[in-house]
């Protein structure tokens, strides 16, 4: 009854699960619930923000995965994943618990430094491929179509150099406007840039999206006290990437060595759980 009423409803609390039981004449504790569950393989995990998907987005993503499905490692292989992520210097990534002793709770040591409004944050634009990561800019202006293009005229071509990439290797980037605009597309043309087709409202599908949230946690355990140390900081984590990032690209069709079972190289890895 426990995994059934958690796999039906994974925001089930352990104490409903105690009063379930408990009014069909069980008794247990929310240690045994803890086991159980753990047992089976489930534990409780913070659940992840995603983008609200209207029926229309849900079906272009189900399109995307199984027009790609039988698509070979090779061709993925040959992808530049690319995206924009904004760190925050005082974030949600920040460690939230600490094993203090009583009276305790105000050594520095046990806080977390917290000013008005968050801090400050900076914008990133980065991007990397099966062979690792390609360059890691920060945004420092409002970003607009003319940026994105100045952005990848200087950091793309580079990028894909010092990669290696294969002949006819392959873009992506989302479907912001600043992506789509006329005038980037038509660079991108002139360029001869080959661009990979995205649906919409599909951040999950991108493999850049690990490497974000291990960045973001890197940076937060290291504690930079100002936006200065936390540009520092992040280029310096970035630069560490290459030598585990198949522990962190966990969904990625990029590598045979991301993940344990070739079939499951697949960017579209978790749409399947809408299939």
């Amino acid at each position: 009854m426990i995994t059934r009423t958690v796999s039906k409803n994974p925001r089930t609390t352990r104490g409903d699960l105690v009063n379930d039981l408990q009014r069909a004449g069980t008794k247990v504790t929310k240690a045994t619930i803890s086991n159980t569950l753990r047992r089976q393989g489930l534990k409780s995990c913070s659940a992840r923000r995603v983008p609200l998907l209207k029926p229309v987005h849900v079906q272009a993503c189900l399109k995307f995965a199984r027009e790609h499905l039988d698509d070979p490692e090779e061709d993925w292989e040959n992808v530049i994943w690319s995206d924009e992520t904004k760190i925050e210097l005082f974030g949600k990534n920040s460690t939230r618990r600490v094993w203090r002793r009583k009276n305790a709770e105000l050594h520095p040591k046990n806080t977390i430094p917290t000013v008005k409004h968050g801090g400050g944050n900076i914008m990133l634009w980065g991007c990397f491929s099966a062979k690792g990561p390609g360059r890691l800019i920060r945004v420092k202006e409002r970003m607009n179509g003319a940026m994105y293009r100045e952005i990848l005229s200087d950091n793309l071509l580079p990028s894909a150099r010092a990669l290696k990439m294969k002949r006819g290797w392959v873009f992506q980037h989302d479907n912001d406007p600043k992506h789509t605009a006329r005038a980037t597309k038509e660079w991108l043309r002139k360029k001869h840039f080959k661009v990979l087709e995205w649906p919409s409202q599909s951040p999950d599908l991108n493999p850049i999206e690990n490497l974000w949230r291990e960045l973001k946690v890197r940076v937060a355990q290291r504690q930079p006290q100002n936006i200065t140390a936390l540009e520092e900081i992040c280029m310096q984590e970035w630069a560490k990437i290459p030598a585990t990032l198949h522990l962190v690209v966990t969904h990625c069709t990029c590598s045979p060595s991301c993940l344990p079972a070739p079939r499951t190289c697949l960017p579209v890895a978790s749409i399947q759980q809408l299939m």
